[in-house]
């Protein structure tokens, strides 16, 4: 049988289509969502200039990445599923997703009903793990920020000392991938020194603000400033730990 060549000129209009799909196929979007406390979650306009590391977050990625910040003031792994806000998160992942895990701050505050004792805390931790794993998504732990505690001689103090290393022993033994958020956020508070770093957090004088007429002095909670300077840190390590997400980075 005699075989049909196909036309000069219709080879050379399909040729550079079939090489553009032998080397490119798009990136599929995915989902990273933030699951955490105050120091992490969105805020009402109300609280400004009061500022969660992960609204900054959101901006470094390119259009096939969509954050959802599900993070909440005062909530500990504890209240994060008994109000149901983790099933929000678990009820949607689907495979290459991640999940940005990071509590303590209120897990380890004996004196709130969010407290979380320490047994409990790591289960948590694994439960986010395994349930995230199921649905072929990518978790990330992450240690509780560290506050803003110097002392006498200036040298930044540890202010999550049992839970951050609770965070640290859960990621080794599921082998997770671990951003140490405690201790860089402490070499940067301590970079800056006492009275440098106030300016990374929301501290106002009386009258500065609306929203805080009386004024504020808060070591634990950022502005704008210093929720940036957080979220690079975590975008910093998403790079250095090769993650696939760092090949989402919005590049100018």
């Amino acid at each position: 049988m005699k075989r049909l060549a196909l036309p000069l000129i219709y080879l050379l209009a399909i040729t550079p289509l079939i090489l553009l799909m032998s080397f490119y196929w798009p990136a599929k979007n995915i989902t990273v969502y933030l699951a955490g406390d105050s120091t992490m979650s969105d805020k009402n306009i109300r609280a400004y200039p009061e500022t969660g590391w992960g609204m900054p977050f959101a901006l470094f990625f390119d259009s096939t990445v969509i954050i959802k910040n599900i993070a909440k003031n005062g909530r500990s792994t504890k209240t994060f599923i008994t109000e149901g806000l983790w099933k929000q998160i678990s009820d949607q992942l689907k495979a290459d997703d991640y999940v940005f895990i990071q509590f303590g701050h209120n897990d380890e505050s004996k004196a709130k009903s969010s407290y979380t004792p320490e047994a409990d805390y790591q289960n948590n931790l694994r439960l986010f793990i395994k349930e995230t794993r199921t649905k072929n998504a990518v978790p990330i732990l992450i240690t509780p920020v560290s506050r803003r505690k110097f002392n006498a001689t200036g040298q930044i103090e540890e202010t999550h000392l049992i839970y951050s290393a609770l965070v640290r022993e859960v990621a080794q033994e599921q082998q997770v991938q671990l951003i140490d958020l405690d201790k860089e956020s402490r070499a940067l508070f301590q970079e800056l020194g006492p009275e440098n770093s106030k300016m990374l957090f929301n501290q106002l004088k009386a009258g500065e603000n609306p929203n805080y007429p009386e004024g504020k002095t808060d070591n634990t909670h950022f502005n704008e400033m210093g929720a940036r300077k957080i979220a690079e840190i975590v975008l910093r390590e998403i790079k250095k730990q090769h993650l696939s997400l760092a090949d989402r980075i919005y590049k100018k």
